[in-house]
């Protein structure tokens, strides 16, 4: 996922605009923060960002699959390769 700047919308702003808002949303992934006297109080955000976003917060909230995830990661620091798809579909029985 790439970085994307989000647009700053006050609420007397997104009220009229809330349809197209949806849309740009949807079609384009673009991310609004609503302000309220110039505070951010909400963001807007596709729901494929925010499932991403949701599978991303479950991932780093289990302990024991970040430590794998870290141990890999550190194995590929120091150079060792890792398994392929194909050999990892083939230990989970799916080939």
């Amino acid at each position: 996922m790439s970085e994307r700047a989000a647009k700053y919308l006050s609420i007397r702003e997104l009220r009229p605009a809330l349809p197209s808002v949806i849309r740009d949303v949807a079609s384009t992934y673009a991310r609004y923060v609503v302000t309220r006297r110039g505070k951010p109080e909400a963001v807007l955000l596709s729901i494929e960002d925010y499932e991403r976003l949701m599978e991303t917060l479950e991932i780093e909230s289990d302990p024991a699959l970040m430590r794998r995830i870290e141990r890999a990661m550190r194995a590929i620091k120091r150079g060792e390769k890792g398994k392929s798809l194909e050999q990892i579909h083939r230990e989970m029985g799916l080939v």
